[in-house]
């Protein structure tokens, strides 16, 4: 029978706890399930602990070791040429003539910022939409390339169109090599929805110095949703074990195509400027429109649908308005056998971890670098995982095998190349369930047997004694985040608190956020959100240590909400294992913090099935594990980037 710290939890709340995992998996063998009914809940021994306040903005910095950095990446090279090309600007099938076209590199001083063109005056396109592009050189080969048309008269037009501005993304410079690109409304969808946080009205794309390697993955990402070489939806590089929004893609550009082929003063244009209007701003472009639909996905939908209607350029679209405009994608392969945490590192891949023994690895593509992923090495019952600065994933096996740690688990630690570096099993780990790191690269781990938590160095070495650290307010604990100031915070599942530990150890402080959190994330300025999965709620506890949720927010289509992170501007994205949609709250700095923004929530035309994890990426992707699928699914550009890999609070890159 089970070991219990309080009346509160029972054995079927125990297997409620992971939801529909913990029963599958007694279902698929005894062995697993005697292994859980031994697993007890840690008794406290000293330290303090308290509910509610405590916490202060002013306490000193606890980290152990010192500020760390991820792998500086290889410099990019200056003055980058770009080999000659064609291209051929398009409403639909039908060419568009006289259009100006204009060669940019993405700006570099914000998100958004000017971008800076390449030719001395743009080219014009003939009767056929043809242009040519030569003697073109970036400034680096790392700077994102694009293409701007503006006007031109569609073939069967009276009269050019003003209002038709479209964009094609090409790439990197250096990894551009179309001899002829095509510039038409699926590639501006594409664009608009990739580059969402890197795009501003009138068509400029920029990003910070610093995070030249999001804005080439959402470059990339854009190039992989619609084929440049040939204006079609999904580009070459989308893998085939995925599945590529391609009627959302071609919907979006039929609206766009219904106001470039009608002319500006049409009803087509009148239309969509409407319904793509902005706190009563209406876009004067095609490109500003499918930029403000991206950004404001749930408004108008149907309206924005109808005028797709009316054309038939793009094939295959919707056969029915979406609840929305966000775009997702899903992704299969890699191995994926009962998919749980997802963590990201400094290149953008994506690692998962597995219950079924399984770690997965993909590109920030959707591309499984290892078709059946690693096996092995100690793998066994992973459920939570972590990138490090090194971008080695530690792997937290809730169980080992008899003769290693007398079965109470370890840490697998994993290279890029797929080799395992390490297998760790000190300090105290039992059952270990979670990992977090903090900003001087220690790990925290989550040890849900025995309920303590465990602090280890990059070697291995214990940080919080041969047992881990413990208090009375550790029940069953989930999950694991840190702060700025190397404290942690752990969603005690079997309870209706979130606790603080000292990175010594040395107290404990508990706050009442709502029942049953199940996960954790802190923001950019300390601010700390959980995951309530008993209570369908969101909690909030500012850096000062204030709970400012109260009963906890709600809405959104929270129904178990298993899985939660903070974006870079501190929104914090949920995701909900017995839902099927994403939901989005307000920033804890802004007017209004933990206001619902996502209404009865995002994307339910995404297929997520049980997911159980999620993280944001430094293009502002959002990717989400879905046990219940195998599968792995990507919202694409639609929360604020974040630099990775996550080691103590969200970072702005």
């Amino acid at each position: 029978m089970f070991r219990l710290r309080s009346g509160f939890v029972t054995a079927e709340m125990r297997v409620a706890r992971r939801g529909s995992l913990l029963a599958r998996t007694i279902i698929a063998g005894g062995a697993t399930l005697a292994a859980l009914l031994l697993a007890g809940c840690g008794s406290s021994s000293s330290s303090s602990g308290n509910t509610g306040g405590g916490g202060s903005s002013s306490e000193p910095n606890n980290c152990k070791g010192t500020s760390v950095t991820s792998p500086a990446q290889p410099a990019p090279t200056k003055n980058y040429s770009l080999a000659g090309f064609s291209g051929t600007v398009k409403a639909g099938a039908a060419p568009v003539a006289g259009a100006a076209v204009q060669l940019y590199v993405a700006g570099t001083s914000g998100n958004g910022s000017a971008a800076n063109s390449l030719l001395g005056s743009p080219a014009t396109t003939d009767a056929n939409g043809a242009f040519a592009i030569t003697g073109a050189v970036c400034p680096y080969s790392n700077s994102v390339l694009y293409l701007v048309s503006n006007g031109g008269t569609p073939a069967g037009a009276t009269a050019a169109n003003p209002a038709a501005v479209m964009v094609a993304v090409l790439g990197t410079c250096s990894s551009f090599n179309t001899t002829a690109a095509i510039v038409n409304e699926a590639t501006t969808a594409a664009a608009a929805w990739a580059m969402s946080q890197f795009l501003a009205a009138g068509a400029q794309i920029g990003a910070p110095s610093t995070n030249s390697a999001g804005i080439a993955l959402a470059a990339t990402t854009a190039t992989d949703l619609v084929n440049t070489a040939t204006g079609n939806a999904p580009g070459v590089g989308f893998p085939a074990t995925g599945t590529a929004p391609v009627a959302k893609i071609d919907s979006l550009a039929n609206a766009l195509n219904a106001c470039v082929v009608a002319g500006a003063s049409s009803s087509a244009c009148t239309q969509l400027f409407s319904a793509a209007s902005v706190s009563g701003t209406a876009p004067t472009n095609t490109m500003d429109a499918a930029l403000n639909i991206v950004r404001s996905p749930a408004a108008n939908a149907a309206a924005i649908y109808a005028l797709g209607s009316t054309s038939s350029a793009y094939a295959p679209s919707l056969a029915a308005a979406p609840s929305d405009w966000t775009l997702s994608a899903s992704y299969g392969g890699g191995g994926m056998n009962g998919p749980s945490s997802v963590s990201i590192d400094s290149l953008g891949n994506i690692w998962v971890t597995n219950y079924f023994g399984v770690a997965s690895m993909f590109s920030n593509a959707g591309m499984a670098k290892f078709p059946a992923g690693i096996s092995g090495d100690g793998l066994m019952n992973s459920y939570g995982g972590a990138v490090d600065v090194n971008d080695t994933m530690w792997v937290a096996n809730e169980q080992s095998a008899s003769d290693v740690n007398g079965g109470l688990g370890s840490l697998t630690l994993l290279t890029n190349t797929g080799s395992a570096a390490a297998q760790y099993t000190s300090g105290g780990l039992n059952f270990p369930i979670a990992v977090a790191f903090d900003t001087s690269g220690v790990a925290w781990i989550v040890d849900y047997g025995d309920s303590h938590v465990t602090l280890l160095s990059a070697d291995g070495s214990p940080l919080s004694g041969a047992t881990g650290y413990t208090s009375a307010g550790l029940q069953f604990p989930a999950a694991i985040a840190t702060d700025s100031k190397c404290n942690a915070y752990v969603a005690n599942q079997s309870s209706n608190t979130i606790t603080r530990v000292l990175a010594d150890g040395s107290a404990f402080t508990d706050f009442a956020v709502g029942q049953g959190p199940t996960s954790v994330a802190v923001d950019s300025a300390d601010n700390v959100w959980s995951a309530n999965y008993y209570a369908d709620s969101v909690g909030l506890v500012s850096a000062a240590g204030t709970v400012v949720s109260g009963a906890g927010f709600t809405g959104g289509g929270l129904n178990a909400p298993r899985a939660i992170a903070a974006d870079g501007a501190g929104n914090a994205w949920v995701a909900s294992e017995h839902g099927t949609t994403l939901a989005e709250f307000a920033s804890a700095s802004g007017a209004t913090p933990g206001a619902l923004l996502s209404g009865s929530g995002y994307g339910p035309d995404a297929n997520l099935v049980e997911p159980y994890s999620l993280a944001i990426d430094a293009a502002g992707n959002i990717w989400v594990s879905n046990y219940g699928s195998n599968s792995l699914t990507e919202f694409i550009g639609l929360a604020t980037p974040v630099k990775t890999p996550l080691l103590g609070p969200v970072r702005v890159p």
